[in-house]
C-alpha cells in the first residue's frame, strides 16, 4: 500500500485583514480534502506599517489593529497556543462577515465577546493598549519577524508557509470550496517544490465575499 505523507502548512494572520480571512477560510477547506496539518501564527499590521506614511483613515485602522494581534498573542502567552485559532476564529467571523470593529468601542466589544466565546478570561483585554517594550509587544514582534524572514519585506497578510516555502498570498476571494480547496493547495505544493519560484500576481478587481 502506498504511504501518503502529511503536508505541512503555516498561516500567518493579523484578525483585521480581510484577504487574511478569505484565505483562512480555504485553508480550512484544505483540510476537510487534503492530507494537511496547518499552524496559525500572527503577524502585525500595524507593526509592518508603523514607520510608512499612510492615509488617515488607513493609519487609524492601524492603530486600533494593534489591539486584536496582542489580545492573541496574550492568550497564546498566558493559555497555550491552541488558543490562536480558536480567537482567531471568533474575532474574524465578527469583523468580517459581521462588519464590526468600525472603531475602538465596537472593537473592543468584539473583543470582549471573542473571548467569552472561547472560554478565555476578559482580563487578556489589559493587554490590548500597545505598550512598546513590554514582553506582549516583544513575542508580537518576534512572531511578525518570523514571518517577515521567511518571505521577505514587501508583502502584507496573509503569509503562508508551504512545506518550509513562504509566500504572501494565495489571495482568492471567494474562497474555494471543497475539490476546488484542494486543486489551489495542490497548486501551491507545486510551486513551493519549484526551486527559484517568487511570483505570480495580477491586479485585484473584487472586493473579499464573506459569503
Amino acid at each position: 500500500m502506498m504511504s501518503v505523507t502529511t503536508s505541512q502548512a503555516e498561516m500567518f494572520f493579523d484578525p483585521m485583514c480581510p484577504w487574511a480571512w478569505m484565505t483562512s477560510r480555504w485553508l480550512l477547506e484544505v483540510e476537510e480534502v487534503r492530507d494537511v496539518e496547518i499552524s496559525w501564527s500572527v503577524m502585525s499590521l500595524s507593526v509592518l506599517n508603523e514607520d510608512r506614511d499612510l492615509p488617515d483613515d488607513y493609519r487609524a485602522m492601524m492603530d486600533r489593529a494593534w489591539m486584536p494581534v496582542r489580545v492573541v498573542i496574550a492568550a497564546q502567552r498566558e493559555h497555550g497556543p491552541e488558543s490562536r485559532k480558536k480567537l482567531y476564529d471568533a474575532i474574524g467571523t465578527r469583523l468580517h462577515p459581521g462588519g464590526r470593529g468600525k472603531d475602538e468601542d465596537d472593537l473592543r466589544a468584539v473583543l470582549r465577546e471573542s473571548l467569552d466565546e472561547v472560554g478565555l478570561p476578559q482580563d487578556l483585554l489589559e493587554h490590548a493598549q500597545n505598550t512598546p517594550g513590554d514582553e506582549i509587544d516583544k513575542e508580537l514582534r518576534a512572531s511578525h519577524q518570523r514571518a517577515i524572514d521567511m518571505v521577505g519585506n514587501d508583502v502584507g497578510t496573509p503569509v503562508v508557509s508551504v512545506e518550509g516555502t513562504a509566500f504572501f498570498g494565495p489571495v482568492v476571494t471567494p474562497a474555494p470550496r471543497g475539490d476546488a480547496a484542494g486543486k489551489l493547495w495542490d497548486g501551491c505544493l507545486l510551486v513551493a517544490a519549484t526551486p527559484g519560484f517568487y511570483e505570480l500576481k495580477r491586479s485585484r478587481e473584487a472586493s473579499p465575499d464573506f459569503s
